[in-house]
């Protein structure tokens, strides 16, 4: 008889993941699937990060470092937060972690008690939730709408506010809507905050490259509310590196030091490999390496708006960042095909999967189960073919 963890029974697998991983056994019994359920670049980490590593493992850097990466690493980190953000940070401020999902997770586990209000705007990252679960935090949802991008207004913000409320968590740009809050949104969600002096804000800015509206806009560029802000970034999106896990968390000094203390109890520090790539990677030119990227993302975007367009019923906004589409699917609730009755979006991707061999993750996972997350990170070719095959499948439904 097996016995797990209230714990674990609690806490959900990642609907990301899991469609991931229906794709996977699909085309390994020969199905041809395309797969537009991770968020993942499909471009290759640039040469020059690559040689980094490689010369690490060659000049043996492979010893335990500091568990919040060692201190050159957390120089340059600093350097890249002044020059590209505007925010001077000091290397003690700093924890490198294995992973930004790591890093939120460290942040969450050292601020929040059972019990703890924590203000999330959906639609949000899958992970978010299934981590607060795990600190026994209450999560408190601000919906937000097609019609608003997507974003919480202060007003929201400021009515869901209570003696409880201890952490916000939010992303800019947005997975999974790719909604970005500019600087004046921001600032006036900041104005907010400080009113609460034991209100706390994660601002997850792993997106931040890829971003088609201009320079980012950081949280913490505000003076006044920087020592509430608790800004998570990392390498896996803007520099092609998921598989490297390297993540990035700045704070104040002594919620640096909590999430050090309880890294040192579940990993210790990421790989001192991965360190040394990412240390290039925080040196690198933006025009160089950078925007090639983001400009393909740019047109990738526009390519699946225009397809989607010839196809009924979706609703979308036009996100300003990342790499995913999220419409709403609802036109088709309560339609049907041979044994699929479609009644919410779980339903609609489970039937696009079988009927149109195409992966996508339901908005159940991110909220809201009346939508549908698209990543458009794959390439052109792959992004005409998945918008046929869905408008195939959805014209079936009747």
């Amino acid at each position: 008889m097996t016995h797990l963890s209230d714990r674990i029974n609690k806490i959900s697998e990642s609907q990301t993941i899991a469609m991931a991983r229906k794709s996977r056994e699909l085309k390994a019994n020969g199905i041809d699937i395309i797969s537009l359920s991770l968020g993942e670049p499909d471009f290759n980490t640039p040469d020059v990060i690559k040689e980094a590593a490689k010369k690490a493992i060659d000049d043996n850097f492979s010893y335990y470092t500091h568990v919040s990466g060692y201190l050159e690493l957390r120089e340059a980190i600093c350097k890249k937060f002044k020059r590209d953000n505007g925010i001077d940070y000091s290397p003690d401020e700093i924890v490198v972690s294995t992973g930004a999902k790591q890093s939120i997770a460290n942040a969450v586990l050292c601020i929040v008690n059972p019990g703890d209000e924590v203000i999330i705007p959906a639609p949000f990252w899958v992970s978010y939730l299934e981590i607060l679960k795990l600190a026994e935090g209450k999560p408190v949802m601000i919906d937000t709408t097609i019609e608003s991008d997507f974003k919480m207004s202060p007003e929201q913000l400021e009515k869901s506010i209570t003696s409880k409320t201890r952490l916000i968590m939010l992303s800019t740009p947005c997975n999974p809507t790719g909604s970005v809050y500019n600087r004046e949104e921001l600032k006036a969600l900041a104005q907010v905050i400080i009113k609460y002096p034991e209100l706390y804000i994660i601002s997850d800015e792993i997106y931040e490259h890829i971003n088609f509206i201009g320079g980012h806009q950081s949280f913490a560029q505000f003076d006044f509310i920087k020592e509430r802000v608790i800004t998570i970034n990392g390498v896996s999106k803007g520099f092609a590196m998921t598989g490297w896990r390297g993540g990035i968390m700045a704070a104040p000094k002594w919620i640096a030091q909590a999430c050090d203390k309880i890294q040192g109890q579940f990993t210790s520090a990421t790989s001192s490999i991965t360190q040394k790539a990412m240390h290039k990677a925080m040196e690198l030119d933006f025009d160089t390496y950078i925007k090639p990227m983001r400009d393909a993302f740019l047109k990738r975007r526009d390519l699946v708006l225009s397809l989607m367009k010839d196809i009924p019923g979706l609703k979308t906004n036009v996100p300003q960042g990342a790499f995913y589409v999220y419409p709403e699917v609802s036109y088709y609730f309560g339609k049907k095909y041979k044994e699929y009755l479609i009644l919410n979006a779980t339903d609609l991707t489970l039937y696009l999967l079988d009927e149109g061999h195409l992966a996508l993750v339901p908005g159940a996972a991110f909220g809201e189960d009346r939508y549908i997350r698209f990543s458009y990170a794959t390439n052109e070719e792959n992004l005409i073919e998945a918008l046929k095959r869905m408008k195939d499948a959805l014209s079936k439904l009747k």
